[in-house]
């Protein structure tokens, strides 16, 4: 019998600053929230925007590097599998979480500081060449 696949791949901007926490354990966890822009064409022909959040974690030693070098607006790439939770909270009410836990980020482009996109023709910021990284810019 087959396994099954559980895959996921979001490319997007952070909406927030990260958020570490720890486990009673002391494992570190990450908590990212991104957002996934979709374009199309409605009926009448006119340009739509939709925009997803997700919740996105990363645990252990990655999470920790990671929240040094993340912040809003950063565009990622988000690779890992889907979690679905459920539990009753304090009032005893059911309650439903969906998260991306991640395997691995691959930090895109330059920043959106200035709200206007970044392209490759030069109308944004480039990513610094790779000789321009610092040892402290590297997540692992």
């Amino acid at each position: 019998m087959a396994e099954g696949l559980n895959r996921v791949i979001l490319i997007g901007n952070l909406g927030t600053d990260p958020e570490l926490k720890y486990t009673q354990n002391g494992q570190a966890v990450l908590r990212l929230r991104l957002a996934t822009t979709e374009s199309y064409l409605n009926r009448a022909g006119e340009r739509q925007q939709r925009t997803d959040w997700h919740t996105v974690i990363i645990w252990g030693k990655r999470g920790e590097a990671l929240n040094n070098i993340l912040s809003k607006g950063r565009p990622i790439c988000a690779e890992g599998r889907i979690q679905y939770r459920q539990w009753d909270d304090k009032d005893g009410n059911k309650r439903n979480s969906t998260e991306i836990v991640a395997t691995n980020i691959v930090l895109l482009g330059g920043r959106r500081d200035s709200g206007a996109p970044s392209d490759a023709s030069g109308g944004g910021s480039a990513p610094p060449a790779a000789d321009e990284f610092g040892d402290d810019d590297i997540p692992f």
